[in-house]
């Protein structure tokens, strides 16, 4: 099947823990002719014959519209699902030979609403993947108190909060803390802001691209918003119906010549009538 490459890229990474990417690695993420569907029936695939590479410090947009396969592949990613054919290659393995709570406690996760455990504390949130690894505490504390700091949350105001206690952005900055906390190479991330109003998720949005340069981290990011894609992406994979059907750089992708690069590229554009 044909569809869109991007043309190759100079990988850049802004040091944090003298994090570096280096040239000559093997791609974090991959997806093999990976094809995924429910109940192992052809007539109810998700995704179908997907071949993607994600390498060392990208950050990955999936882009498209509901329905169409984002999140499955990041289910993929962490083996919350087992594809149907084919197979991703996590680290230089298979899915499939991963013990799966090893695998996904090298993957930080982060989602709408940010799911923290509302009978936890901000810092016992944080703190759950470092815990589990029995980690001692005052590693534990440092670390948390590392991350607070990061996201912009001042640790001696915040830690001792509840969820509720919170605003919907600041769970969101708790969120992306918690996915960081056992310092993992892999993020993955699913609308992380969509539920937020315009002004805070535009907040996050900035700050966020910031971070992500910073920890040159491998990063997927789930969106059906193109304007996030092109100020969050080193790169952008358009999927309709379950297949890719564009793969470029966020420069790139505007300029594409396909039916739902031009549908996505329209969301741009200002209502007519409205002044700006």
């Amino acid at each position: 099947m044909n569809y869109y490459v991007r043309s190759r890229l100079r990988r850049v990474s802004i040091p944090m823990n003298l994090k570096v990417v280096s040239d000559n690695v093997h791609p974090t993420i991959q997806f093999q002719n990976v094809t995924y569907s429910t109940n192992g029936s052809v007539y109810h695939t998700i995704v179908k014959e997907i071949s993607l590479s994600v390498d060392p410090g990208q950050t990955l947009v999936l882009l498209g519209r509901s329905g169409s396969g984002k999140t499955t592949l990041l289910k993929l990613i962490n083996r919350m699902l087992v594809p149907t054919a084919g197979q991703i290659v996590v680290r230089e393995r298979p899915t499939t030979e991963w013990e799966p709570i090893q695998l996904r406690r090298g993957i930080g996760y982060v989602i709408q609403e940010a799911g923290l455990f509302p009978h936890f504390t901000v810092a016992q949130n944080v703190a759950l993947v470092p815990t589990l690894e029995n980690w001692d505490a005052a590693r534990i504390a440092g670390r948390v108190s590392e991350l607070l700091t990061l996201v912009g949350l001042e640790p001696a105001q915040y830690a001792s909060r509840r969820p509720h206690q919170l605003s919907g952005g600041q769970r969101q900055r708790v969120g992306v803390a918690r996915a960081l906390a056992a310092d993992p190479p892999i993020l993955l991330m699913d609308e992380p802001f969509g539920a937020l109003d315009p002004v805070t998720r535009a907040e996050l949005q900035r700050e966020f691209s910031a971070l992500a340069k910073r920890l040159a981290k491998t990063i997927v990011f789930v969106t059906h918003d193109l304007r996030e894609a092109l100020l969050l992406a080193s790169r952008i994979v358009l999927l309709e119906k379950g297949r890719i059907v564009a793969d470029a750089t966020p420069q790139e992708f505007p300029r594409i010549d396909h039916p739902e690069v031009r549908a996505f590229t329209a969301s741009l554009a200002p209502l007519s009538g409205v002044q700006t």
